[in-house]
């Protein structure tokens, strides 16, 4: 047997060898060392579904495993949708996703917690004593209320459940600016009401709150012949987001400029499963809210250039995977 065969001969030996010897069934064995396994970095997502894709679970389990982690999900909500609406929604019942919870908490455990759409007091109630009973960390609530496309996703007396059980117990609550108005029982429509705005929402018990201004675009700004000399319409031109950390009791202010397109069904869902994401990677919530903001609006820039369905469409949650080319 010529030298070169009987080397590759017996590096395929050596390897299978290795294999049967160092395998996920015999770990600790072979080459006299104990195997070390890797550890994923886990995120829940607890939150209703999306059929058309683009927000909800969909959307979470996306972006979380976009950003390098491992994702499972308890569904509280099953809904008929897609890019023009919420034709319907089917609640899941208490019992089942008391056993989702518990399934994949007493067994995988969690990093880090999303919580999305919990449509009744009673889901809110329930999320919130699980939660506790297992002492999870890093929990980031977006308070869904209402869907893009103006469906209501949350029950009225949901609201008063989720002030008391839910945002106390989150690290960090991630309110819209309707979602806001609702919280403080107030509307907030200029951009300098942002930074009083996210100072009060920390006074319903979260220390930590993310006030997205996204919604500050106004119609009667694009109708108005004055629009580029009105100072709160130039405003609207920006979607700036102001986080207060209420262990330092400072306001950040993360600036970013519109990107016109109407593909943004998900945009909240999937900012938060960033977050969460970072959390649970160790990152500091400021870190992680920066990092955050960066992907959503890489995924928006991208997906702003597809074209799917009839409505708001998703965003590219994997933009940094597959890049598309320029036309």
């Amino acid at each position: 047997m010529r030298p070169e065969l009987a080397e590759r001969r017996a590096n395929i030996l050596k390897k299978q060898h290795f294999n049967q010897n160092c395998g996920p069934e015999h770990e600790g064995r072979g080459m006299g060392t104990q195997q070390k396994k890797k550890r994923y970095i886990r995120v829940l997502t607890i939150a209703g579904s999306d059929s058309g894709g683009g927000a909800g679970v969909q959307a979470d389990l996306k972006t979380i495993a976009a950003s390098g982690c491992y994702a499972t999900s308890v569904i509280t909500a099953l809904t008929a949708q897609n890019t023009l609406g919420v034709k319907a929604i089917h609640p899941v019942p208490g019992a089942f996703v008391q056993k989702q919870l518990e399934a994949v908490l007493s067994d995988i455990g969690s990093d880090a917690v999303k919580i999305g759409m919990l449509l009744n007091p009673e889901l809110i109630e329930l999320v919130a004593e699980q939660l506790k009973k297992f002492r999870v960390k890093n929990i980031v609530l977006d308070p869904v209320m209402v869907a893009q496309s103006g469906d209501k996703l949350l029950e009225d007396e949901a609201v008063a459940a989720l002030k008391q059980h839910l945002i106390p117990l989150a690290d960090l609550i991630t309110p819209n600016l309707p979602e806001a108005a609702v919280l403080l029982d107030r509307k907030i429509s200029h951009h300098q009401d942002l930074a009083g705005a996210v100072s009060e929402l920390a006074q319903l018990g979260c220390a930590n709150v993310l006030l997205k201004g996204g919604h500050l675009e106004s119609e009667d700004c694009r109708e108005d012949e004055n629009y580029l000399k009105d100072k709160d319409c130039r405003e609207a031109e920006n979607c700036d987001d102001f986080l207060y950390i209420g262990a330092q009791r400072k306001v950040c202010v993360f600036p970013a400029t519109r990107i016109k397109t109407v593909n943004n069904h998900g945009t909240g869902c999937t900012l938060s499963s960033a977050i969460a994401s970072g959390l649970a990677k160790g990152e500091g919530l400021e870190e992680a809210v920066r990092l955050a903001k960066e992907y959503i609006t890489g995924a928006i820039a991208a997906g702003a250039r597809y074209a799917i369905g009839n409505g708001r469409g998703p965003v590219d949650h994997f933009f940094r995977f597959f890049p598309v080319a320029d036309d």
